[in-house]
């Protein structure tokens, strides 16, 4: 356990050297990578999504791949296709850059659904088909989504089908002030995204010791009663009088097994019920479909899980 708190306290001061104010959002992005999840970061542009997501990938030596989506792309532009070599004879798969350990899709509500789709396959089943051949992606393989908030001109919702695919939906906001201004005095010299080589980001884990941490992870206790307790939160959210459609059976699923990657993190052997109370909202915000009046009366979804997770007493 001191070698995996060791290793993630060494991330997390790489990642801050770099970008301030999202400790939280860091933990949480580890959590998903621990338990092989996907991650989708809302907030305005300009608050430092896409620059954490880079060094995040660089601290854990991750094969990085960007994708800065658009309204004309295609699903081919993503996963790849295959083109006819008139030299040889035959189809050559050109690779999209799907074929990736890390995947930044930039900006995933900027393009329509069909595009968005691409991903779906290749979130769920670590895997994508061209023309009737499956090929398998890395175990490390993860998405991470950012996007402006839906009511920006120019964008497009997820399928609740891929919004379901992520395990979480984390916002990130504004700075405080003293982190504003460590951030000027940092990046302030230039206009143009930092150069990661130049600020001397290093890896903080080698991909043997990510492997060896994820086994861990899988293998973490989780007793009856925090079974009991994960189950009886998410089943809240279907009768909940302000949530039309409740959270699916895979939320429990991804809720459980975030419970234990942070649990391991925490550097416990077992998880907790703080641990499922700050995993919840984030897991489910995304997952869950409210009703017309709490649209009118601008309730926002973390505010009914809140009350959710208010609702269940904890085990002891």
């Amino acid at each position: 356990m001191e070698n995996i708190t060791t290793a993630v306290g060494r991330l997390n001061e790489q990642c801050r050297r770099i970008v301030l104010g999202l400790d939280d959002v860091t933990e949480l992005l580890l959590v998903a990578l621990l338990c092989e999840g996907h991650v989708i970061l809302e907030g305005v542009p300009g608050t430092g999504k896409t620059l954490l997501a880079r060094t995040f990938a660089r601290g854990l030596d991750l094969l990085f791949k960007r994708v800065q989506f658009t309204p004309d792309m295609m699903p081919s532009d993503i996963i790849g296709t295959n083109i006819f070599n008139f030299q040889k004879n035959e189809f050559i798969l050109s690779k999209g850059p799907i074929f990736t350990e890390f995947l930044l899709a930039d900006e995933i509500n900027r393009t329509p659904p069909k595009t968005q789709a691409a991903l779906l396959e290749a979130m769920q089943e670590r895997s994508v088909t061209i023309d009737g051949t499956t090929y398998p992606l890395t175990s490390r393989f993860m998405v991470v989504a950012t996007q402006n908030p839906i009511e920006q001109e120019g964008t497009y919702p997820l399928p609740e089908a891929q919004l379901d695919r992520f395990l979480f939906k984390l916002h990130v906001g504004f700075p405080s002030e003293d982190e504003e201004k460590q951030m000027v005095s940092l990046h302030g010299h230039q206009t143009v995204m930092p150069d990661l080589d130049k600020l001397d980001v290093e890896a903080a884990l080698s991909k043997d010791e990510l492997d060896a941490i994820r086994r861990f992870v899988s293998d973490l206790h989780l007793s009856d009663e925090m079974i009991d307790y994960i189950v009886k939160l998410v089943r809240a959210t279907r009768s909940h009088p302000s949530i039309l459609h409740g959270a699916s059976p895979r939320s429990a699923n991804m809720l459980a097994t975030a419970s234990r990657a942070r649990a391991a993190i925490q550097g416990r052997l077992y998880a907790i019920p703080d641990d499922v109370k700050a995993l919840f909202v984030p897991a489910l915000r995304h997952r869950v479909v409210l009703t017309p009046v709490a649209h009118i009366e601008a309730t926002s979804a973390d505010t009914i899980l809140e009350q959710v997770l208010e609702s269940i007493p904890a085990p002891r």
